[in-house]
């Protein structure tokens, strides 16, 4: 079972950056970030597949960036122009499937980080 360690939040000011990193204990398919703010709803931020497809929310396209290293074990959200509404735990999740399922079905996240916290600040 792949296993997600997610870090790099904080605090920050409005119009700040940050970058999140996410290492996965194995290769996956497809990974994806997602975050929850107190009283909401968790809602996907971004996500990235073995064949590059990317997909973003429609509240941070433009602002962050999702991306992984060459072994796809280390995956990163930039985040740039942060807004308060931005502030949330932010999580790592990825498909542990095979690539075919995931090509046929698109992603399906089964596996979990800790989450980290992302505060940002008007």
């Amino acid at each position: 079972q792949v296993q997600l360690v997610e870090s790099g939040g904080g605090s920050v000011q409005a119009g700040g950056s940050l970058r999140l990193s996410c290492a996965a204990s194995a290769y996956t398919s497809c990974l994806g970030w997602f975050r929850q703010a107190p009283g909401k709803e968790r809602e996907g931020v971004a996500s990235i597949r073995r064949d590059g497809r990317t997909t973003y929310a429609d509240s941070v396209k433009g602002r962050f960036t999702i991306s992984q290293d060459n072994a796809k074990t280390t995956l990163w959200l930039q985040m740039a122009s942060l807004k308060p509404e931005d502030t949330a735990m932010y999580y790592c999740a990825a498909d542990p499937r095979v690539w075919w399922l995931i090509a046929r079905d698109g992603c399906d996240y089964k596996v979990w980080g800790q989450g980290t916290q992302v505060t940002v600040s008007s």
